[in-house]
């Protein structure tokens, strides 16, 4: 009965999970890529990465890497063994500018401090950039903003890669080549790295964690904006998250107006970890309001404070549910965490038919297109990524394509070494 009583709460509110029908959005956000391709501010950028993707990672080649995001900096070396990409002599610290803010210089010192001692091994350097920034066509990246909790001061406009190379050849080291590339081009060039292209029938990258995005790969004429006339292959960042025409409720206009960028990237907020846990928040305290829960539940849930993707996934697998007052209580918010992860499922496979519907790949049965994916959700989500699963295939059935998900861990780094030494 609570599960019923759950449903209708969800279906009032326009929160159900159904409301998201796969393969109609796909269709649907296959044309706003197309229309990304073709003009300048479309809501799907699809921006050019400019990284090629043929050919294999030559074996002993190797690479200095570096990963900037978040709070964390890492460098490190990486060589591409017959095993795989080893890694070795990483450090690993906290990003300047967290706590007090940090000049542009500051930044790039410190970066060339952390890989000096690893230049002598090799010229190439790929330098995953995740933070906002348009990649020119010598792969440098320019500067928009860097947030999250970092502050660097005096970087909009500076190109990441030629600050650093100058910075280094300051210091007497010279004949360095570093590519910048994103997280989500990272994951799929990492997750890549090892598979035997001449059985893949197509790649995708995706991030499904506690943000949202995806990458293809497609020819260069197929970017109306650039006019270029060229079959060479590259990368192209779909900046996803976002997509703003999605079914949104209720509660998903709340969090909006609540965020600190109100009026953008909608279906990250409808999918990734960061908000799915402020969006169960929202709804139980709707569902107390409404005399839905019992008030000791809603006293218990209020102790607890902030809950994330992890809780969730608890409770859709009907675990940590002991605050709950009442049995009824317990399935109801089940049933609520449930809906939650199908409804991210099924945007994200609308994603991901998407570009299947883009590309026109994975047609051939001994050639699936293989989405290289990472992220929490899709590592450790235990209801979420069955449910992606399932869509998945349930999709690309009707409409005759064939894929299989790759899901990785920790593929920034070798994604960086590939990027470096695959476009030299």
């Amino acid at each position: 009965m609570s599960r019923e009583k759950a449903l209708r709460f969800l279906e009032r509110h326009a929160m159900s999970a159904e409301r998201i029908e796969p393969l109609a959005e796909a269709r649907r956000m296959t044309e706003a890529m197309e229309e990304g391709l073709r003009r300048e501010g479309a809501v799907l950028p699809m921006i050019p990465t400019y990284l090629r993707t043929d050919g294999q990672v030559p074996v002993g080649d190797c690479a200095v890497v570096i990963d900037a995001g978040g709070t964390n900096f890492r460098a490190g070396l990486i060589r591409m063994t017959e095993r795989g990409p080893e890694l070795s002599r990483m450090v690993k610290k906290k990003m300047p500018g967290i706590g007090k803010p940090a000049t542009w210089d500051e930044f790039i010192s410190f970066v060339a401090d952390a890989i000096e001692p690893l230049t002598a091994e090799t010229d190439d350097i790929g330098f995953c950039f995740s933070y906002s920034a348009v990649i020119t066509p010598e792969i440098d990246g320019q500067v928009i903003r860097i947030d999250k909790e970092v502050v660097i001061t005096g970087s909009e406009g500076k190109l990441v890669g030629a600050s650093l190379i100058a910075e280094l050849e300051r210091r007497g080291i010279h004949g360095k080549h570093c590519v910048i590339l994103n997280d989500t081009a990272a994951v799929l060039l990492g997750g890549s790295a090892t598979l035997d292209k001449s059985r893949c029938g197509g790649l995708i990258g995706q991030v499904s964690g506690t943000g949202t995005n995806t990458c293809c790969v497609l020819p260069l004429r197929r970017i109306g904006k650039l006019g270029r006339d060229e079959d060479t292959g590259i990368l192209v960042n779909l900046e996803s998250g976002m997509y703003d025409a999605l079914p949104r409720g209720d509660f998903d206009l709340l969090l909006d107006r609540q965020s600190n960028n109100p009026g953008m990237k909608w279906l990250e907020k409808l999918t990734a970890g960061v908000y799915l846990g402020e969006l169960a928040r929202l709804m139980l305290n709707a569902a107390a309001d409404e005399g839905l829960i019992e008030a000791g539940t809603r006293e218990a849930l209020r102790e607890l404070g902030h809950f994330d993707s992890a809780v969730l996934d608890a409770w859709a697998c009907g675990e940590q549910l002991e605050h709950c007052a009442s049995e009824e209580d317990r399935a109801f918010l089940q049933t609520l965490a449930q809906e939650l992860f199908s409804r991210s499922a099924r945007a994200m496979c609308a994603n991901l038919i998407g570009i299947l519907l883009l590309t026109g790949e994975g047609c051939n049965p001994e050639k699936p297109v293989v989405i290289c994916a990472e992220g929490s959700l899709v590592q450790k989500g235990r209801y979420y990524r069955p449910a992606l699963e399932s869509w998945l295939s349930r999709c690309a059935d009707e409409i005759s394509r064939h894929v299989r998900l790759q899901v990785g861990e920790e593929t920034t780094l070798p994604g960086a070494a590939a990027a470096a030494l695959l476009n030299r």
